[in-house]
C-alpha cells in the first residue's frame, strides 16, 4: 500500500509526532525518550523564543494505515543571515524499517525547501545547537542521553540512498573520572590560576550562579559560534534557558571560572544522568516519572558534560584545566564512576585534548547529512 504523508495541523497530531518514537523503540533497551511536555514546548510557535526566527513544519507518515514515520522540516533565517547558505534544515525524523517511508518524509521536507528557493537541505538539526542533532552512526548498543539521538542503525543506509552526504560527523566518550585528581591536571590548574589571576566560584547553592547566568550565556556564543551550523541565543532564548534549567541545577555538577574582577570567563555544566529514569518515566512526569526523576538527580554514580565555554581570549591558556579540576574533585567526593561525554566534533580538537590525563573510551559516532538541491 502507498504511503501516506499529512502535515501536522492539531494539538492531537503533534502529540503523535512526539510520541511516535516511544512505540517504534519499545522494548530498545538504549533509546532515551524526552518528556512529552518538553518536546510539545520546543515545537510549538507559542513556546518556543526560536520562532521569533524560524519556520517549522511537521509531517507524519502513514503505511497500511499505521502511524509508520514522522520528520520536522526548520527554516532557521538566522542561519541563512550568518552563513550566506539558504539551508534547510530537517530533524525529529524517526520511521520503521522501510525505504519508502523514509523517502516519502524526505521528500516532504524536500518540497519545502523548493518552495522556499532552499539550495539545500542538511540535519538531523535542532532549532538551536542545544537541540539534539546528528544521526547516530556507531555506538548503537550503548544506551543514549538525554542531550543525544538515538537511532536504529538502517536510519543513515536509508538517508544515504537518497542522495545525503556525510557534512559533519561528531564522537563522544565515555570517561572514568579519577579518584584522584592527576597530579598533571592539578598543576596546570594552579599555574593557570596564578598566571591569568583566576579563581573558581565557590558554589554551595544553585541561587549562587543566578548572577553570573546571564554572563555565561555570552560566553557560550561567543566560544561555540566558530563550531558547525551554530546560530547565536537570542535575549529572549536566554532568559527561557535560565529559566527552564539553571535554577534547578545542582551546585556540585558546576565549574564557573571568574577573573580578578569576577567577570565569567569559563564554564562547565554538568548533571547525572537521567538515561534509565527517563526510559522508566517513557516521556510522561505523571503519575511516577517524576519520582524517578529525583531519584535519578540524587541518587546517581553517572554524570553527563552538557556544556563547556571559555571566552575566546582565554581559549588555549589551560581554562578548562581548573573547570576539569573543580569538576573531577566533586565527582570524586559523591563517588561518581563514569561520565558522558555527550558529541564533541571530529575537527574540534581543543576539546579533545582536555581527556588526555583521563582513561576514556571512545564509543558513538555521529553524523550530519547533506543534500544539494
Amino acid at each position: 500500500m502507498a504511503v501516506k504523508i499529512i502535515e501536522v495541523q492539531t494539538r492531537k497530531e503533534l502529540k503523535q509526532f512526539v510520541r511516535f518514537p516511544l512505540k517504534l523503540y519499545r522494548g530498545n533497551p538504549y533509546y532515551v525518550p524526552l518528556l512529552d511536555f518538553d518536546e510539545m514546548n520546543t515545537l510549538d510557535a507559542r513556546k518556543n523564543p526560536a520562532f521569533e526566527f524560524c519556520e517549522a513544519r511537521y509531517w507524519l507518515a502513514y503505511k497500511d494505515e499505521k502511524l509508520a514515520g514522522r520528520i520536522a522540516g526548520i527554516y532557521n533565517k538566522r542561519y541563512v543571515e550568518i552563513y550566506g547558505k539558504k539551508s534547510l534544515r530537517f530533524g525529529w525524523i524517526d520511521f520503521i524499517d522501510d525505504e519508502e517511508v523514509a523517502g516519502e518524509l524526505l521528500g516532504a521536507v524536500e518540497k519545502w525547501a523548493q518552495e522556499l528557493g532552499a539550495d539545500s537541505i542538511h540535519g538531523p538539526l535542532g532549532f538551536t545547537d542545544l537541540d539534539r542533532e546528528g544521526m547516530l552512526i556507531d555506538g548503537f548498543q550503548e544506551i543514549g542521553t538525554l542531550a543525544a539521538i538515538y537511532n536504529y542503525p538502517y536510519y543513515a543506509q536509508y538517508i544515504e540512498k537518497f542522495g545525503y552526504e556525510k557534512d559533519a560527523e561528531w564522537i563522544e566518550f565515555e570517561i572514568t573520572p579519577p579518584k584522584v585528581i592527576p597530579t598533571k591536571v592539578r598543576d596546570i590548574s594552579q599555574v593557570v590560576k596564578k598566571r591569568l589571576s583566576l579563581h573558581t566560584l565557590e558554589i554551595k547553592k544553585t541561587k549562587e550562579v543566578l548572577p553570573y547566568a546571564h554572563q555565561l550565556f555570552e560566553v557560550y556564543n561567543s566560544t561555540y559560534n566558530v563550531l558547525y551550523g551554530f546560530v547565536p541565543l537570542t535575549e529572549k532564548q536566554i532568559e527561557a534557558y535560565i529559566k527552564q534549567y539553571i535554577g534547578f541545577m545542582d551546585p556540585d555538577h558546576i565549574a564557573i571560572v571568574l577573573d580578578k574582577n569576577d567577570r565569567l570567563v569559563g564554564f562547565g555544566l554538568t548533571m547525572p544522568s537521567l538515561s534509565r529514569a527517563l526510559q522508566k518515566a517513557g516521556g510522561r512526569l505523571f503519575p511516577f516519572g517524576l519520582l524517578h526523576l529525583l531519584w535519578a538527580l540524587k541518587h546517581n554514580k553517572k554524570v553527563e558534560l552538557l556544556i563547556v565555554g571559555v571566552l575566546p581570549e582565554y581559549q588555549g591558556q589551560g581554562v578548562p584545566a581548573l573547570m576539569i579540576a573543580e569538576l573531577a574533585e566533586k565527582f570524586a567526593k559523591k563517588g561518581i564512576v563514569k561520565a558522558e561525554s555527550n558529541p564533541e566534533l571530529i575537527t574540534n580538537s581543543k576539546v579533545q585534548a582536555q581527556w588526555k590525563f583521563f582513561d576514556l573510551r571512545q564509543h558513538k559516532r555521529r553524523r550530519c547529512f547533506i543534500k544539494h538541491l
